[in-house]
Parts: C-alpha cells; sequence; structure tokens
C-alpha cells in the first residue's frame, strides 16, 4: 500500500508513448522487504489456523466431532469468497480507482481481522504445546538405525516394546500398536544396557523411544503417499486455471448479442464459484442424506472424498480437452482474418465449475484428513502439508510446461502449447494430463487400500 501510496516509494508516472524510468534500487528493496513480510505472515496463520481452529471443538463429544467437520467446510468456504472478491472487487478498484485505494482495503480489513482476533482471545482453547515433534521423529529414526541389527519376535512383538504410562495431557490420545513399518519398532525395543528412569520413560531417548513416539512417526510415514497424490492433483488444477485465460481470449466472450464482453481473466472466479456453491450443498443436505445411508460419520470416509476429487479432475481435464478441440475447429473452420475463435467462451465454464467441485471433494478433504490423522501434537505440521502440495504442484506444472514446449516445439513438429493456440494443440495437453490423472488415480487407490487409519 504504502509503494502505491508515496511518491517516493515507486517509479515517476509514465505518459503512453514516452520512455519509462524504472524502480531506483531503494524502491524495489522496500517493495521486497514488504513481500518478506507478507511470505512470513502467511507462513505463521495458514499452517496454524486451520489447527487452532479445530482445537475450538471437543473431539470426544459428538457434537464436536460435527462441529469439526463443518468447520473445515466453512473455512474453505470463506476462503474462497474472500478470493472471489479479491478477484473481483478488489481488482476492480485498483484498475479503475487506484492501486492505493485498491491496496489499502484488504490492509484496514486485515487491522480489523487482528483487532477482533485479540479481542476474542480471553475465550479461546489454547492447547500447550508437549515438547518438539521434530525432536521426537528424530529420536525415533537414530534409535531405529542403532538398533538396526536386532530382532523383534514374531508373536506380540509389542510386548517387548517400552510402553510406559500415557502422562501427556488428555487431547492426546494414546495410539494403538501398528505392524506396518516394523523397521521403526526397533527404536523401542529395550535392551540389558538401556537404563529406564522410575517413571517408566528412557534416561536417553535417543538410544531408546517409547511405542508411541514410533507410532506417531508411523502416523507421518502412512500419510506422505496419500499426500504425494495431491501433489498430482494440483497440476491439473493449476493448469486449467491458466491456460482458460489464454482459451477465452480466443473465443467469443460476448453475451449473447450485447457489446459487452466477459473480461478474461473473470473466467478464474469459476472455479472458486463452483466450490463456493457446492459446499453449503454437501454440508448441509448431502452429507446427512449420506450419514443415513452409509451409516458413517460425514456420509463417506475422507479417503473416499479425497478419491472423488481425483476422479472429477480426470472429468475435468477431459472435457477442457473436448472443448479446446471444438473451439479450436471452430476458428479454422472459420476463419475471419483473426486468431479469435467464433466458438462461445461459455462452454469454458463447466469444467471450471466441475473444477470447483473437485477441489471441494479433494483439496478439503486433505485438510481434514491431514487433521485428523496427523499426532494432536503435530497438527501445525499438518497444515502446512497443503500448502507444501500446493508449491510443489505449482513447480511440476512449470517443470510440464518446459518439457511439453522443448519436445514438440523441435524442427517441423507444431509446438502444443504455442502462442496462438489455433496453431497449437493444447486440446493434446489437457488429455496428457488427463491420462497422469488417471495413473494418480490408481497410485491413490493403491495407497487407501494400503492406508490405516489412525486408532
Amino acid at each position: 500500500m504504502l509503494t502505491a501510496a508515496v511518491s517516493r516509494l515507486h517509479p515517476p508516472r509514465c505518459d503512453p508513448g514516452r520512455l519509462c524510468s524504472g524502480p531506483t534500487p531503494g524502491q524495489q528493496a522496500f517493495l521486497l522487504f514488504g513481500f518478506a513480510f507478507l511470505v512470513i505472515g502467511a507462513g505463521g496463520i495458514r499452517p496454524c489456523n486451520l489447527a487452532f481452529g479445530a482445537d475450538q471443538f471437543d473431539p470426544r463429544t459428538e457434537d464436536g466431532r460435527k462441529g469439526i467437520n463443518s468447520f473445515f467446510n466453512l473455512y474453505y468456504f470463506t476462503f474462497n469468497l474472500a478470493m472471489m472478491i479479491s478477484a473481483t472487487l478488489i481488482i476492480y478498484v485498483q484498475s479503475n480507482v487506484s492501486w492505493s485505494v485498491g491496496l489499502a482495503i484488504p490492509a484496514v480489513l486485515m487491522f480489523f481481522s487482528c483487532a477482533f482476533f485479540f479481542l476474542g482471545s480471553r475465550t479461546y482453547v489454547k492447547v500447550r504445546p508437549e515438547g518438539s515433534p521434530f525432536s521426537s521423529i528424530a529420536q525415533v529414526l537414530v534409535a531405529a538405525f542403532r538398533k538396526r541389527r536386532l530382532k523383534l519376535p514374531d508373536d506380540h512383538p509389542e510386548e517387548s516394546l517400552l510402553d510406559p504410562p500415557h502422562l501427556s495431557s488428555s487431547l492426546i490420545s494414546r495410539l494403538s500398536y501398528t505392524n506396518q513399518f516394523r523397521i521403526l519398532d526397533k527404536a523401542a525395543i529395550v535392551t540389558p544396557e538401556d537404563e529406564i528412569k522410575p517413571d517408566g520413560y528412557a534416561a536417553d531417548p535417543w538410544q531408546l523411544c517409547t511405542l508411541q513416539q514410533v507410532e506417531q512417526v508411523k502416523c507421518i510415514v502412512r500419510i506422505i503417499p496419500v499426500w504425494s497424490t495431491g501433489i498430482l492433483y494440483q497440476l491439473a488444477a493449476t493448469q486449467q486455471q491458466t491456460y482458460v485465460i489464454f482459451q477465452a481470449l480466443q473465443s467469443n466472450r460476448h453475451l449473447g448479442r450485447s457489446n459487452f464482453q466477459i473480461p478474461a481473466a473473470s473466467f478464474v472466479v469459476f472455479p472458486m464459484l463452483g466450490m463456493s456453491l457446492w459446499i453449503p450443498i454437501y454440508d448441509r443436505i448431502v452429507a446427512p442424506r449420506l450419514e443415513r445411508i452409509t451409516k458413517k460419520e460425514g456420509g463417506l470416509t475422507l479417503l473416499q472424498r479425497m478419491g472423488i476429487g481425483l476422479v472429477l479432475s480426470v472429468a475435468v481435464m477431459t472435457t477442457a480437452g473436448v472443448i479446446e478441440e471444438r473451439r479450436r475447429s471452430h476458428a479454422l473452420r472459420h476463419h475471419r482474418g483473426g486468431a479469435v475463435s467464433p466458438f462461445s467462451s461459455l462452454w469454458l465454464i463447466p469444467p471450471l465449475i466441475l473444477l470447483g467441485v473437485s477441489e471441494a471433494f479433494n483439496v478439503i478433504s486433505q485438510v481434514e484428513f491431514y487433521y485428523k490423522q496427523f499426532p494432536e501434537n503435530m497438527r501445525s505440521i499438518a497444515g502446512s502439508l497443503l500448502f507444501c502440495g500446493f508449491a510443489l504442484g505449482g513447480y511440476l506444472s512449470s517443470l510440464m510446461v518446459t518439457v511439453v514446449h522443448r519436445s514438440t516445439g523441435r524442427g517441423q513438429s507444431r509446438n502444443w502449447l504455442a502462442e496462438d493456440l489455433n496453431k497449437g494443440r493444447l486440446d493434446l495437453f489437457y488429455y496428457s494430463i488427463a491420462v497422469l490423472g488417471v495413473l494418480n488415480l490408481v497410485y491413490f487407490a493403491a495407497c487407501a487400500k494400503w492406508y490405516r487409519y489412525k486408532a
């Protein structure tokens, strides 16, 4: 906001047709300094606000569990609503009123958000941290490596492992023994050299860990394969929302016979709209009816909902490929001396709406899945997994675009992602992502079948 409002913090105004002067090093440094604060703030808020909000509900009661389920849906609903307002109203103010006003609006809203948050600080449920989860993970890995040559008994191996009385907070559940990743169990094998304190815990946690520590690490290891499927899922979401703008620019964006044209950048709002419409429908209408049919809390398991989202993502990319094929054929058949096709851009909206519904199933389920399946003392880490997946999905998206450019643009071959989409084959690019989505779905099905929910 300050870079736009204070004249000394941005380059001088540039009239059309004249050579513009760039920013000074000091102006660039001030802007980057603001970006650094933005990144630090987002890094502190996004992983923690989900866990903190869900901590306000008691998971030991039926009402508390239902409240947690609704909270995740409501959180993502408001998150998308805010993004829609930002992508429409705020951008309109920045483009047509002034940048300083357009940036001041979110700054003022953030100030009031902070004020309301601190006003309610006395009423919040605050779960105190109990040690560093990273040190506990490291202790299990180190102890398991040190005792890698020891053997576990075939029958009831848990009886030979250190399992002291559960002295932690009642909010941290006691995990049952699982026979997966038994190599990690060796970290809890008691040997004559191990010293046990009177409270039942090891004197050297880097030499001997508890069964609960081992099971917590197992929870994380089980989640990683499921989490990795979200990276490839994000590839489809990123590419669809990126190239739809270029498709819209080369389509007929008029509404009927009017002179009004839908701005090409506005098409990115439709996935948010689809999600915002579907979330309350599912939460208030679909889920209660599914609960009566399946007798399961929420109607469907979290992995089932994630799988539905993956299926829909394949349908999105396949549909988008078919629509792009039709758009391109219309442009080549009805060539009017320009790159714009007479094909209506309204046909681009259905796959975008379907993408929003897909995200409502997959992304929200990921958030809830990580929160519920991570150990209670690692929930802030769980909140960051989704955004790590978003970031890796973005990098994978850039890598795929680079590979397609280099592999299809050589020699006389046609570049699939040509600057003029009518000369490229964006439809084949979409179909390729759909094929990757099918492979990802098969991989997810194997992970889901193998996965064991935290008990």
